[in-house]
């Protein structure tokens, strides 16, 4: 306690939960409902605790990431399939080992993110993913090799997510609700770099986008890295064509092919 905390008047809720343990082993003690409401897991994963549920997720994150000063982040969304160069030939498909390079602008990109990101305290421009393999793996290793920390935003799924192991373990994050991470991802944002993926990674894009364009959020750099396998998987010009995006939509991201080129670009966005 500091000489600005005020003292604490009522029990800890953590020596209560002590205290409940010592009782009388009893029927009344044993029931559910005599448990501490805060500390039944039974209790707090029923349907109708699900809006505090909702708020907790959103809290923890948010408490932990104010106490190590992080002030904004560069977000990397892509493909957890997209194998490490060294590992390409475990890929699926030979199409999934040729995307093996953006394994390493990925791992690059975030090198060079914190490298810079370290010369201003480590506060700035901190690397945030989804903390699985893939090109999230790449960032979390990057921003490691660069001798700096990086946050990792796991969630539970039957497979493909686990933390990987360049995540920095005290910024690193497990979420049951998919629109909280999200959430999480966005409030921090100075800019989103996106790297070929699938559904995940397009619903990820998808979402940023159309919050910068109903100005929902603020406007903010979108970097796809990789034209070709953009173009490919989306035609952006039909959609303006078709009228169902305006002409100036176009404009709420851009192209590149290498780490070098990304951060370029990103200096030129945010003045860096």
């Amino acid at each position: 306690m500091n000489e600005h905390t005020p003292p604490r008047r009522f029990p800890d809720a953590r020596d209560d939960i002590q205290r409940a343990d010592k009782l009388p082993d009893t029927p009344q003690t044993r029931s559910p409902t005599y448990r501490l409401a805060f500390n039944d897991p039974d209790f707090l994963c029923r349907d109708e605790l699900r809006p505090v549920r909702l708020q907790l997720e959103l809290l923890k994150p948010q408490m932990a990431l104010e106490a190590a000063g992080i002030e904004s982040t560069i977000v990397m969304f892509g493909g957890a399939r997209i194998p490490d160069p060294a590992n390409k030939d475990q890929a699926r498909n030979p199409a999934l080992a040729d995307l093996s390079r953006y394994y390493t602008e990925a791992r690059e990109f975030a090198r060079l993110c914190t490298e810079r990101s370290l010369k201003a305290e480590g506060c700035h421009d901190v690397i945030v993913t989804g903390g699985g393999p893939g090109v999230m793996e790449a960032g979390n290793r990057g921003a490691a090799e660069a001798g700096g920390k990086s946050i990792s935003l796991n969630i539970v799924l039957p497979h493909e997510q686990a933390p990987n192991r360049y995540a920095t373990p005290e910024l690193c994050f497990n979420f049951h609700y998919f629109g909280i991470r999200k959430m999480h991802f966005l409030i921090r944002a100075k800019a989103i770099v996106v790297f070929p993926g699938g559904f995940g990674t397009l619903d990820e894009l998808f979402e940023s986008l159309t919050l910068i364009q109903t100005r929902r959020m603020d406007s903010i750099p979108v970097i796809l890295f990789g034209r070709d396998f953009w173009k490919k998987v989306v035609n952006w010009q039909a959609l303006a064509d078709a009228g169902t995006i305006s002409a100036d939509d176009l404009n709420l991201f851009s192209f590149v092919e290498t780490a070098a080129e990304a951060m370029a670009e990103l200096n030129r966005c945010t003045g860096g």
